[in-house]
């Protein structure tokens, strides 16, 4: 049947009845996601943390507003911080402080460099999957070897949809909630260290 005359003969209130329902579903909030988060070095335990429908909507403002790929590198860095401030409000990563120290490896919570990448990686997925980000699109966890004192370092990364340059996006750093570092990947390899450059562009 002609979709024109179908709406004549349904009448005007199912017409918008329809509208308004279309209306509904495109204003409806996005559904709560879970994440498993690991800590415990090497992803020795894992516990789930819920990003609720605020939450969702929170990370979506801060991610909304960036018009090209250096801002939204920026809003990257905040939001990531923000989601494990989220997290740790229901899980042990609240014990967590930035780097690896002797105090803080008896207790739980506590995470390495891998539980770091890990975590960050299922975060930049989230973001992505929910359509958050425009100018990047998330890459596979990158080591570096010989510039730490353990001789090796895991980070999250992401690829730039415009040209495909790849950046780290390293959370080890820093205690859970600061923004995490964002530089490019061959600068991370090379043994960034935001101690040693806290101007890093991103």
């Amino acid at each position: 049947m002609d979709l024109s005359l179908a709406r004549r003969r349904a009448g005007p209130g199912l017409v918008l009845g329809a509208a308004l329902c279309a209306a509904l579903a495109w204003a409806a909030p996005a559904r709560a996601a879970e994440i498993e988060i690991c800590f415990g070095y090497s992803c020795y335990r894992q516990a789930r943390a819920i990003f609720a429908d605020d939450d969702l909507r929170e990370l979506r403002e801060l991610l909304a507003p960036a018009a090209d790929a250096a801002a939204e590198r920026d809003a990257i860095a905040r939001a990531v911080g923000r989601m494990y401030a989220i997290a740790a409000r229901q899980t042990p990563i609240w014990r967590d402080r930035g780097r690896n120290t002797l105090e803080e490896r008896h207790l739980e919570g506590a995470m390495d460099c891998i539980d770091h990448s890990t975590n960050t990686g299922a975060f930049l997925h989230l973001l992505w999957r929910e359509g958050m980000l425009r100018h990047h699109r998330p890459a596979s966890a990158q080591r570096r070897f010989a510039f730490l004192v353990f001789g090796e370092h895991w980070s999250a990364s992401l690829v730039a949809n415009d040209g495909g340059e790849q950046f780290a996006v390293d959370t080890w750093f820093l205690d859970p909630g600061l923004p995490a570092t964002v530089v490019t990947l061959s600068r991370w390899k090379a043994g960034y260290d935001p101690e040693d450059a806290p101007e890093a562009t991103r």
